[in-house]
């Protein structure tokens, strides 16, 4: 019997005791059950996003109220509101497959491993490049970790070769998901850590099949209905009127033309997936789970992809905040939490995702961040606390070159010293964050927040060039000397690109032109 995504028991969890379960869908909103456990991290920060995808679906909060009233775990709802859906979720089978062209792509059959983004591809293996990731490491696949891993592919689908479309975030986008810090059932007794999670980034919204249409159905899905292609001369799909039916096909994309082969004696195990290029190109689709940015006022939103050292504060502004007047926008989840959050309620933000370069995956990253209940006065003021510490990094850089140069140091040492001034202020910042977020105001806060950037820029830089300072030529020695000196004069004002954009930014007087001629002198 081929695996439905809907009535059969397929999603690996954990409980709260570390006990191991399979279950439903609708049993996710179970005491006790706390976070899929999938074997790869791909796979578990891709599930949360198809849970809560299949919440949207069949059961979404009408609005805010909504959305409070029903935090309480109810299983039997939850149960009786994906029950419609099951038609449209069978994995194998005939008729509609999940994820999977109608068509049946009569090509060769490639390996099972091309689900997963880390896989090889054909020009790696032809070449053998594939020094980190090996091909060829799995012959068959059992049927929910082919699905699991179809839904991951579908969802981020990095650049593939000719006419493989990416998925519309893009090849590995960014994913941002909010955990709320409390539990909702009465006195947590009745709480389900992995439907909190799941039901506070669920959009508002109508069920999908209020009125029992097959049709919606067809409409919302992409492998209900023939494959949009995408051959040279067409245009991208642009979403839908209807904002629950784009939402819908947000979650539940299929850039990707693929059909799973299943083993002739056993329909539980996946040996082979057929694919044909030219799949559906989106267009300008927005992902409620994905910060966006724009590169210049009034130009197309486009997804925030991850990069090393997201979890760094540096890269906050847009994804953990917003910012009111500038570039980059959070996630809609991220907003909503904003007005949905329970006064007193404190939640973290997971930012995960695939860094990618364009076909070749670098690193997968995932952080959990504190997410703090600021206000959109909060929210500027945290922004530029971020703007000050990049515009003094900056001066921290510079003098490090010159320190590089004059010591004979390797270049490369300039970045992680400024990677470490972000990391030794992290907690700082976090504790300025809640200054701000218990109502401090901007200038109460700033003078606090240079100081702390400049003991840790001199500190870093100190340890760097004090060390053989005695015995280096004379030239060198003045040349680290004044290179200290200017990274001081920044933390007072100084430098139009440092100094000065970070005092501006903090709303900080600049010092008269006067002081800054007797203070460089």
């Amino acid at each position: 019997m081929t695996l439905n995504l809907i009535t059969d028991a397929w999603i690996p969890v954990r409980t709260h005791d570390g006990a191991r379960r399979v279950v439903r869908p609708d049993q996710i909103a179970e005491a006790e059950i706390a976070r899929p456990d999938w074997p790869r991290a791909d796979f578990n920060l891709a599930c949360y996003e198809l849970l809560i995808g299949l919440v949207f679906l069949a059961d979404p909060p009408e609005d805010e109220a909504d959305w409070r009233d029903r935090r309480a775990p109810d299983p039997g709802r939850l149960r009786a509101a994906l029950a419609p859906l099951a038609p449209a979720f069978n994995l194998g089978g005939e008729g509609d497959r999940f994820l999977q062209d109608r068509e049946d792509l009569d090509t060769a059959a490639s390996p099972v491993d091309m689900l997963f983004i880390d896989a090889s591809g054909g020009n790696t293996a032809k070449n053998n490049a594939d020094l980190m990731v090996k091909r060829g490491r799995y012959t068959a696949l059992p049927a929910p970790l082919a699905a699991m891993a179809l839904f991951t592919l579908q969802a981020q689908a990095p650049s593939g070769g000719a006419g493989n479309r990416t998925s519309m975030r893009g090849g590995g986008p960014l994913i941002t998901l909010v955990e709320p810090a409390d539990r909702a059932g009465p006195d947590n007794k009745a709480s389900s850590p992995l439907w909190d999670m799941v039901w506070a980034n669920v959009p508002a919204g109508e069920p999908l099949l209020d009125t029992a249409s097959p049709d919606r159905l067809r409409d919302a899905l992409p492998w209900m209905r023939p494959t949009r292609t995408s051959e040279k001369g067409t245009n991208p799909l642009q979403p839908p009127g209807d904002d629950d039916l784009a939402l819908a096909e947000t979650f539940f994309g299929m850039p990707r033309r693929l059909r799973l082969d299943f083993a002739e004696d056993d329909d539980t195990l996946v040996v082979g997936v057929r694919q044909r290029p030219y799949g559906t190109n989106y267009g300008l689709w927005t992902h409620p789970l994905t910060p966006y940015y724009r590169q210049k006022p009034g130009s197309e939103p486009l997804p925030v992809h991850p990069r090393p050292g997201i979890g760094s504060y540096r890269n906050w502004a847009g994804i953990a905040f917003e910012e009111h007047e500038g570039l980059r926008h959070v996630a809609q989840v991220v907003a909503d939490w904003h007005d949905r959050r329970p006064d007193g309620v404190m939640a973290s933000l997971h930012v995960g995702g695939w860094a990618m370069d364009n076909m070749k995956p670098r690193d997968f990253l995932w952080s959990r961040q504190p997410l703090y209940p600021l206000n959109d006065e909060g929210e500027q003021a945290a922004v530029a606390l971020v703007q000050a510490a990049n515009a003094f990094s900056l001066a921290l850089a510079g003098a490090m070159q010159t320190l590089a140069k004059a010591a004979s140091m390797d270049a490369s040492a300039v970045e992680p010293v400024r990677e470490a001034f972000y990391a030794d202020t992290q907690v700082d910042f976090e504790r300025m964050l809640g200054r701000l977020a218990a109502g401090e105001a901007l200038a109460k806060v700033a003078q606090d927040w240079v100081k702390t950037l400049r003991r840790a820029a001199l500190r870093l830089y100190d340890e760097r060039a004090v060390p053989g300072l005695g015995e280096r030529r004379l030239e060198d020695t003045q040349a680290i000397i004044e290179a200290r000196g200017r990274l001081k004069a920044a933390f007072s004002g100084w430098g139009p690109k440092t100094g000065q954009a970070a005092f501006k930014a903090l709303e900080l007087p600049l010092p008269k032109r006067r002081a800054r001629k007797r203070e460089a002198a």
